[in-house]
C-alpha cells in the first residue's frame, strides 16, 4: 500500500511525509514546486514533479504504484491573497481538487484525506468553534476548501468512497527533530514572522486590526504544532484503512492566544526584541477561531503531544534559526 501525498514538498505536507516515512509506508510525493521545496522531500519518498490537477498524470501515479490512500494537501492558503484573486483560488483549491477527486474515482481509490480549514466557519460568533458550528467562510480561500468539501460528501454519497477533511486552525511550529519547517519567505503565519523578526530577518512586524472584540483587542487563535497535526492525518489514515465512515473533524487545542500574547511570548523565548506595528485590518480575517476539538479525540484517539505555545515557538524558532544559517552559507 502506497500513500499519494500532494503538496508534499510545502509545509504541512512535508510533516506528513515525514510521519510515513517514519511508519515505514511507501510514499508518492506529488508537487509543482509553486511554493513547496524539492529539498524539503524525505529521500525514502518518491517524488514526481507535477500538478495535482493534472487528471492523466494522477491516474498514471496511482497505477504505475499502487496508490491506495490520497492525502491532498497542495493547494492556496493565505487569506488576503484570496481576497484580492478569488478566481485563482476557486482554480487552484475548488477546479484542481474536482479533477484530482475524479482520478481516485477513475482509478478506484476509496480513501482520501483533506486539508480544509477552519476558515469554512468564517467569523463565528460561538467560542469553542464545533463542527456543527454554521459555515459561512468570509473569504474564498475558505469559500473554495467548503466547496471541495462538499464534493467530498457528494462523491461519497455516489461511490464507494470515504474520506476524513481536517480542518485546521492555525498551524506553527516545525519538526522537533529539525527536519522540515515553515520555508516560504513570503509566509503570513504570525508565528513565522514573528520568529523572522526576533532573528532579524524582518525590520518589523505588523499587527493587522487593534479593535475587535478580545481581550486585548487583537485577534485571538489556537494554535496547533504542526507535527501534532501529521499525526492527526496519520491516525484518519488508519481509521479510513479500519473502515471508518466518512468525517469532518476539527485539528485544534481548544485554546487561544491573542496576537499581543504570541508576539510577547517570542519576545521572551528567543531573548529579542522587535518593533511591532500598529495597523488596520485585513480583510477576511475573523476575530476569533478556536477549535471544539472533542469529535477528532473520540473518533480517532487523538492525542496531541506538543499542545504548548512555547514548544511551538522554540521549535519555530530553531527551524528559522537553520534557515537562516543555510542562506548565509550559501551568499
Amino acid at each position: 500500500m502506497t500513500v499519494l501525498v500532494t503538496g508534499g514538498a510545502g509545509y504541512i505536507g512535508s510533516h506528513m511525509v515525514l510521519a510515513l516515512v517514519d511508519a515505514g509506508q511507501d510514499v508518492v510525493v506529488l508537487d509543482n514546486l509553486s511554493t513547496g521545496f524539492a529539498w524539503m522531500i524525505h529521500p525514502k519518498a518518491h517524488f514526481v514533479q507535477g500538478d495535482c490537477g493534472d487528471e492523466e498524470l494522477v491516474s498514471r501515479i496511482i497505477r504505475d504504484h499502487g496508490i491506495d490512500a490520497i492525502v491532498h494537501f497542495a493547494g492556496s492558503i493565505v487569506v488576503p491573497d484570496s481576497v484580492a484573486d478569488p478566481l485563482g483560488y476557486y482554480f487552484n483549491n475548488t477546479v484542481k481538487a474536482h479533477a484530482l477527486i475524479r482520478a481516485a474515482i477513475r482509478n478506484k481509490v476509496s480513501r482520501f484525506i483533506f486539508s480544509s480549514t477552519a476558515a469554512v466557519y468564517g467569523d463565528a460568533k460561538e467560542t469553542p468553534i464545533s463542527e456543527a458550528t454554521v459555515l459561512n467562510p468570509v473569504s474564498p480561500y475558505g469559500t473554495s476548501k467548503l466547496m471541495t468539501e462538499m464534493m467530498l460528501k457528494d462523491t461519497a454519497a455516489a461511490h464507494p468512497f470515504r474520506y476524513v477533511a481536517l480542518r485546521y486552525f492555525n498551524v506553527a511550529g516545525a519538526d522537533p527533530q529539525c527536519r522540515s519547517g515553515q520555508s516560504s519567505q513570503r509566509a503570513t503565519h504570525l508565528i513565522k514572522v514573528a520568529t523572522q523578526a526576533a532573528l532579524g530577518e524582518r525590520s518589523h512586524l505588523a499587527v493587522f486590526g487593534s479593535d475587535y472584540p478580545t481581550p486585548d483587542g487583537t485577534c485571538l487563535r489556537d494554535y496547533i504544532h504542526v507535527s501534532d497535526l501529521a499525526h492527526a492525518h496519520m491516525l484518519a489514515l488508519d481509521y479510513l484503512r479500519s473502515g471508518g465512515e466518512s468525517a469532518v473533524l476539527n485539528c485544534g487545542y481548544g485554546r487561544g492566544y491573542s496576537v499581543l500574547e504570541v508576539i510577547e511570548a517570542v519576545k521572551r523565548i528567543s531573548g529579542f526584541d522587535f518593533e511591532v506595528r500598529m495597523e488596520g485590518r485585513r480583510a477576511g480575517d475573523p476575530a476569533a477561531l478556536i477549535a471544539g476539538a472533542d469529535r477528532i479525540r473520540q473518533t480517532l484517539g487523538w492525542k496531541p503531544a506538543l499542545n504548548d505555545l512555547e514548544t511551538i515557538i522554540a521549535h519555530a524558532l530553531a527551524w528559522e534559526a537553520r534557515l537562516k544559517k543555510q542562506s548565509i552559507a550559501a551568499a
